[in-house]
């Protein structure tokens, strides 16, 4: 009697999930419309119906597309077996086709068969696009089998490769460590973390191997930074206990914080002749989520003599140019300290106005000690410098100091473009990122006004770096589009962006955000098809490299595009245990939404002892990883060494939410030729560009 394998078995089982007559009502379709209804399952969120279907296809067809997409589905919801199963049916049938054999390789990598998975591996043709990561899959199958020297052959072959060099360099380094070579795998973890300044777990043990070889000043420096993306890491937070007294430099000078007491001339932004530019209220030195930081102290030095007023509009005090002013919160009590030392009380808040009395300069005021980065592995305190006038608030109800920058839009954007693109991106891909970040400050002024200001200087609105920011280039940007605004049936657009969309933005409603008509999914492939996109492509795209407009790689780090992480079960386990609940050992990552631009939106942990469900991407993001995840378009596989889940290796693109506006993809789009209204039509295509208001 022939054996049924796990794929004949499953099969057998669709009789509940089809009835008889709608089994013969699909075997009449043609294929292809078949494929279209599988896909539209999956799109829909069903994909445990779409695996379905699409085994009942390649039972009935052997269709290849057929076989590659049940094998991609059955692995992303955790059954590996079924995958090899049904990669292995494909194999029969299609011994020579190369994506063929390299899903049967993951499979049976998925599912621990590290021989069958190296025998597979290893008779592939070389392909120069495609060796890197063969080389990587190999040296996973390797470790499997405890055949290391070989692992570290192939993994120093693919450091050299086009694909995941990151990822390889990581696998050698931790090789290296485990077995105590801690001064040779210093180079690979440093390349590592490097390539790819948001791969935390590779700085962390470059941290670790670089304190095991005695270079104690640069262990700190590396755990100080992981320390900002993670302020709760146990391991962290002991090893910058341990090496404070082994290091033998300041630590501000270990930490690189800026501190500053010479004023930048600026010139006046001069708005055209009967146009209007309102004022802008700046919240500085915000948390991640934009709420104002703990801060008991704020420290100015304005350019030129000015005067500080207080919440009635009186005079408290005047002030020479480039002295050293501060507010103070003792208790509960706010006062006003010069460099004298003279204290002035006062209630709310005071604003300091500096005035130039010279034609066509412009003033600023240098303020220390401002955060940057929440959250981010590169956060820091340091000096910066802005235009207009300083508003100092007394916020009673979490009695912190809160520092307000006020300019004018226009000076506002200055300080915001340089800090969130490059400055040497082409000028047109400059000017559209100058239209979008004025058409979001026009749509969301007051956003943050329970705290006395319209926007903050982070992420959660846009990066504002001020006078320390800006640039001639990003000036001219903001100067060359002044007043320009993208407008949606007579209303600003939501003008998001990110730093790159990883080849296809998703829509609005994906993200997990209200359904928008001008925030939908557009390509910025140029040698993809995504009207023709099946689920299996996600593994092939974010796997091998593909040309794209947001793969543009002058001055901005390929890591935006295609990034890995490697997170340890040990370590996954204690991110869900202290940001949501205790379920025990990890045993599976299963995404249950996926929508069409790649992106997931709703993801199931599975532990021994219980489960949690990520919803949106920006929790999906921040509760898989130590700090944060640089997007939710990912592909995630489990790594097995005897028969243990050790860790997951994720496979992504892009960097951010990935709704609109693609940095990265409209610099590809400038150096391409294209203008930045062109660039901005092609991301919001439903938008109109409007110019200045008048008064």
């Amino acid at each position: 009697m022939k054996k049924i394998t796990g794929l004949g078995i499953f099969l057998l089982g669709l009789g509940s999930f089809f009835p008889l007559g709608l089994h013969a009502h699909l075997a009449q379709m043609p294929v292809e419309d078949r494929l279209a209804e599988a896909r539209a399952l999956y799109f829909s969120y069903k994909p445990k119906e779409a695996l379905e279907a699409y085994l009942q296809i390649s039972k009935d067809t052997q269709h290849r597309q057929a076989f590659l997409n049940a094998a991609f589905i059955a692995l992303e919801q955790n059954n590996p077996k079924l995958a090899v199963d049904t990669a292995a049916a494909a194999y029969r049938l299609y011994p020579q086709d190369r994506e063929i054999i390299e899903t049967a390789a993951g499979a049976y990598l998925a599912d621990g068969q590290y021989a069958t998975a190296e025998k597979l591996l290893s008779q592939l043709p070389p392909n120069p696009k495609r060796d890197g990561f063969l080389h990587i899959n190999l040296a996973r199958a390797q470790i499997g089998l405890g055949e290391n020297e070989l692992a570290k052959y192939n993994l120093r072959i693919a450091t050299r490769g086009q694909t995941h060099t990151a990822l390889a360099n990581y696998l050698l380094g931790r090789l290296l460590e485990d077995e105590k070579k801690y001064a040779e795998a210093v180079e690979p973890l440093k390349q590592a973390s490097v390539y790819d300044h948001q791969f935390i777990e590779a700085k962390k043990h470059y941290a670790a191997v670089l304190e095991k070889t005695g270079n104690y000043n640069e262990a700190y420096r590396q755990y100080r930074m992981l320390y900002s993306a993670d302020k709760k890491d146990a391991q962290v937070n002991q090893a910058i206990q341990r090496l404070r007294g082994k290091i033998t430099r300041p630590e501000k000078e270990l930490t690189q914080q800026k501190t500053m007491r010479e004023h930048t001339l600026v010139k006046p932004v001069i708005p055209p002749v009967a146009s209007a530019i309102k004022e802008i209220k700046i919240g500085l030195g915000a948390r991640q989520n934009g709420k104002p930081a703990d801060r008991k102290k704020v420290e100015f030095i304005p350019s030129h003599d000015f005067t500080i007023t207080g919440e009635n509009g009186l005079v408290l005090a005047r002030g020479k140019a480039k002295e050293t002013w501060r507010v103070e919160l003792v208790g509960r009590t706010v006062q006003l300290v010069s460099p004298q030392g003279k204290k002035i009380s006062f209630r709310n808040a005071v604003t300091v106005t500096p005035v130039s009395h010279t034609q066509g300069e412009g003033h600023t005021i240098i303020v220390k000690h401002i955060l940057s980065g929440a959250g981010m592995t590169w956060a820091s305190l340091d000096d910066k410098e802005y235009r207009g006038k300083l508003r100092i608030v007394h916020n009673t109800k979490l009695n912190t100091l809160i520092p307000i920058n006020i300019v004018n839009l226009e000076e506002y954007l200055q300080g915001v473009i340089s800090s969130e693109m490059p400055t040497l991106f082409p000028m047109d891909a400059l000017r559209a990122q100058a239209v979008l970040a004025r058409t979001y400050a026009t749509k969301h002024f007051g956003k943050h006004r329970s705290y006395g200001y319209d926007v903050c200087d982070t992420q959660n609105c846009q990066v504002y770096g001020g006078v320390s920011a800006e640039s001639e280039r990003a000036n001219a940007a903001v100067e060359s589009t002044m007043g320009e605004v993208l407008y949606y049936q007579q209303k600003p657009i939501e003008g998001v962006f990110s730093a790159n969309c990883g080849g296809i933005t998703q829509s609005s409603k994906d993200a997990g955000w209200s359904e928008t008509p001008y925030l939908k999914p557009v390509s910025d492939y140029k040698d993809f098809d995504f009207d023709d996109l099946q689920p299996y492509h996600f593994k092939e795209l974010l796997q091998y490299p593909h040309d794209a407009f947001s793969r543009y790689d002058k001055h901005v780090s390929m890591a935006a595009f295609r990034w890995t992480r490697v997170v340890d079960e040990p370590e996954l386990r204690d991110v869900i245990k202290r940001q949501k609940k205790d379920i025990g050992k990890i045993v599976a990552l299963i995404p249950q939404k996926r929508g069409r631009s790649g992106y997931v939106s709703k993801l199931l942990v599975k532990g021994t002892k219980g489960e949690v469900v990520l919803n949106k991407e920006n929790v999906i993001r921040n509760n898989l990883s130590l700090g944060m995840l640089r997007s939710s378009y990912f592909i995630v596989e489990p790594h097995y060494e005897k028969r243990q889940l050790k860790y997951f290796v994720f496979y992504g693109g892009g960097w951010g939410h990935g709704v609109g506006f693609d940095q990265t993809g409209a610099a590809g789009r400038a150096e391409d030729g294209q203008d930045y209204k062109t660039i901005l039509n092609h991301y919001f295509p439903l938008a109109e560009l409007q110019g200045p208001t008048q008064p």
